[in-house]
């Protein structure tokens, strides 16, 4: 039997803190050879694109993928979690508020690694679904006092910032521009989809980190070269998949400033193979384009709570 988690399943059993745990977990076993995750491959129509990411766990006993179709009217997202002892396909799971909360971890897990342990306040350029999971994560791992949040579309962000300080406990508040809310903050996130550079290196300060999560496409942008040239250490997901969909690096590194390989893991940094911060003035930045292993990881906490509350459907499909 196959269990079928719907969005409203994952709701009832994720929570940022296991998202955080999932997340570093797999990280780290992936830095040490322990999980395997495959770039994400795409196949774009005119009607749509379709995005697989696959990923393997030995330790926890899976293997499987996650496939979304985005269009202008609509997505979907699923994870298949296929049990490698047996053979057997052991879950589906809708995954749609599942990637934006490991998204966010993701992010948190950089924050707790790579940010300055006092920081109170957070600076963050986006304010559409994927930057809930980006503001909560840093919140959980930082004692955040305040955010600044900017976007164009001034309604939706006066609705975020209304809802997340309602949710967090903290003053969440428009920003007048994006550089209003980078100057001074400890901690910065970006979440955009923009083309072009949203956040400049002018604006920056010792000591900031960044979290850069909306550009996972060549044809993304979110920091220009300034920005890039002035971080002290530059963090990635993962080499292999920054080099097939890191806009935001692409231009430094056709110009020789930085190289792909030298670029260290987030993975590394938390097994301890490689840099991270190294002085309180130090200018970080995490990369973020999204891995299978973070999926496949969180996707077997969701089953495995799943079996022990007794939540989600058994589908008469597998034996």
């Amino acid at each position: 039997m196959v269990r079928y988690l719907t969005e409203n399943d994952i709701k009832q059993l994720i929570t940022v803190p296991i998202a955080l745990e999932c997340a570093e977990q797999a990280l780290r076993a992936r830095a040490l050879g322990e999980a395997i995750d495959v770039p994400r491959a795409r196949i774009r129509l005119p009607t749509g694109t379709q995005h697989v990411l696959q990923a393997a766990a030995p330790a926890l006993k899976c293997i499987g993928f996650k496939y979304y179709y985005t269009t202008p009217h609509g997505k979907s997202f699923y994870v298949h979690l296929i049990n490698t002892e047996s053979g057997r396909l052991e879950a589906i799971i809708e995954a749609i508020w599942m990637s934006m909360v490991r998204t966010g971890a993701a992010s948190g897990v950089a924050t707790d690694r790579l940010a300055i342990k006092d920081a109170s306040v957070v600076g963050q350029i986006g304010a559409g679904f994927q930057g809930i999971g980006q503001l909560e994560a840093v919140c959980k791992v930082r004692k955040i006092r305040t955010a600044r949040v900017f976007a164009r579309n001034r309604d939706r962000l006066q609705a975020f910032c209304s809802s997340l300080s309602q949710k967090l406990g903290i003053e969440v508040t428009p920003a007048p521009s994006a550089e209003a809310a980078v100057r001074g903050a400890h901690v910065v996130n970006v979440i955009t989809k923009s083309a072009e550079p949203v956040l400049k290196g002018e604006w920056l300060e010792p000591g900031q980190h960044l979290n850069a999560a909306g550009s996972n496409a060549l044809s993304r942008r979110e920091l220009d070269d300034v920005a890039v040239k002035r971080c002290d250490v530059i963090a990635v997901d993962s080499r292999g998949t920054a080099s097939k969909e890191c806009g935001d690096l692409l231009s430094s590194i056709e110009k020789g400033w930085r190289h792909w390989d030298s670029l260290p893991e987030l993975g590394e940094i938390i097994a301890g193979t490689a840099r991270g911060r190294s002085s309180p003035g130090d200018i970080t930045l995490y990369e973020s384009h999204g891995m299978g292993i973070l999926d496949i990881w969180v996707g077997a906490r969701m089953l495995e709570l799943a079996r022990e509350r007794g939540i989600g459907t058994e589908l008469p499909i597998g034996g």
